[in-house]
């Protein structure tokens, strides 16, 4: 039941001792901060890299360099170029279930970009080669129309699906970009398609600055004859993507006769296993997080043991005469154990509102300024840390009042009253 006189008298010791509570209930809450703000950064870390793994978690690409090794009478430093009759090699493979083959037609980075036009407007943005497939192992938002299809692979047709930003460089608000046409390299592209990306930053700036023509189209418009830059995979169900990866690098050694020991002249990555290991290190820093703000906490429960404790020593007295009318001692320890809880849990649930409050302000913040980052965004705490972070609180506030508790609960009598 309640007790509104443990309560007054609970109150009243915290209030004869205010600048000693006060500090005390600071460490306390300075480490259930501290926890909220370490673990709310640490997501916003996670957020930031996750959300540019906007492809499919199984996916494999692979593609070719320089070799650098001699190798059945082929000298060290040849260029190996991949070609469409590589794709059809790789398309007998068991482990294989979607293939998409990708060509970098213009680059303006490089300064290979090809001019696209409209009117009396131009840009120079990246232009890939894409097959339909493309779209299961990267999935756009499709704003406008369509993507590329099989048709438009077969019969080779001109025909572009272009981002966001090139559809804003090249076309007025009001106009209407499906059915309309630009030039590439002086070459009409109907555009069949607009879209957007789900991810943020500079990945996101670079995906809405590209236009997808198809594959076929860029190597016969282009004379780029069968060429292939690299290669995206989606593993067959029962093969891992470690097992199609070297399927696929067995296949490119074969017939383009790489040395089994040129470690440079094939290139890969494993989406999975890299995706593994971010997430390793996203919990390894959660984790550390944890270290350091239960650190803290356990040093703030050590504040509250020892003013317990010197709690304690003060109300011995107090202690004898309860002791000497019938108090059991369960009821001591009770006693001690909810002045702790008190000093611990309204310290620890300020702390905790304080982080909640800041992480959320920061969040809005970021979304109001349109702060986008490539490696922090979002940053939140979930429920379950809020729980764990109280569940932590209260035993930690117990622990700390249960032993000065215990110490009260043995406190003699007579030698209370006497030492009085």
């Amino acid at each position: 039941m309640f007790d509104l006189d443990k309560w007054e008298e609970i109150w009243l010791t915290m209030k004869q001792h205010k600048l000693r509570t006060a500090l005390t209930a600071f460490g306390v809450f300075w480490g259930i901060f501290m926890l909220v703000i370490l673990l709310g950064a640490g997501n916003g870390l996670r957020n930031g890299a996750m959300q540019n793994f906007d492809i499919a978690k199984n996916a494999v690409f692979a593609w070719t360099a320089e070799t650098t090794v001699p190798f059945e009478g082929f000298d060290a430093g040849r260029s190996v170029q991949l070609n469409n009759e590589d794709l059809a090699a790789l398309r007998r493979l068991d482990e294989v279930d979607i293939i998409a083959p990708r060509l970098r037609v213009g680059n303006r980075f490089s300064g290979q970009a090809l001019p696209i036009v409209r009117g009396d407007k131009s840009v120079a943005f990246l232009i890939m080669g894409d097959v339909p497939e493309f779209l299961e192992i990267k999935p756009y938002i499709l704003e406008q129309g369509r993507f590329l299809n099989e048709i438009d692979m077969q019969r080779s047709r001109k025909v572009a699906v272009i981002g966001k930003r090139v559809r804003d460089e090249l076309f007025d608000p009001e106009e209407d970009a499906i059915g309309d046409y630009v030039r590439i390299g002086g070459v009409p592209f109907q555009v069949v398609g607009v879209f957007d990306t789900r991810v943020m930053g500079e990945q996101a700036i670079n995906e809405l600055q590209t236009v997808h023509v198809p594959l076929s189209t860029a190597q016969r418009t282009f004379n780029l004859a069968n060429h292939i830059d690299w290669f995206g995979f989606i593993p067959a169900a029962g093969a891992t993507p470690t097992e199609t990866e070297d399927s696929v690098k067995e296949v490119f050694r074969s017939r383009h006769h790489i040395s089994p020991d040129d470690r440079q002249a094939l290139q890969s990555f494993n989406v999975e296993r890299e995706f593994r290991e971010m997430q390793g290190i996203f919990s390894g820093i959660a984790g550390f997080s944890w270290f350091v703000a239960i650190g803290t906490i356990i040093a703030g429960m050590v504040g509250v043991a020892n003013i317990m404790m010197i709690i304690v020593r003060e109300r011995t007295r107090e202690i004898g005469i309860r002791k000497s009318v019938g108090a059991k001692p369960l009821s001591i320890i009770g006693m001690i154990v909810l002045e702790a809880l008190v000093i611990s849990g309204f310290a620890g649930y300020v702390g905790l509102v304080s982080g909640v409050f800041l992480i959320e302000g920061v969040a809005l913040a970021m979304e109001q300024l349109g702060a986008q980052s490539d490696f922090f965004a979002n940053p939140e705490i979930d429920f379950g840390v809020a729980i764990s972070a109280i569940a932590v609180l209260v035993f930690s506030g117990a622990l700390a009042g249960f032993f000065p508790g215990l110490i009260a609960a043995r406190i003699s009598p007579v030698h209370a009253l006497r030492d009085e």
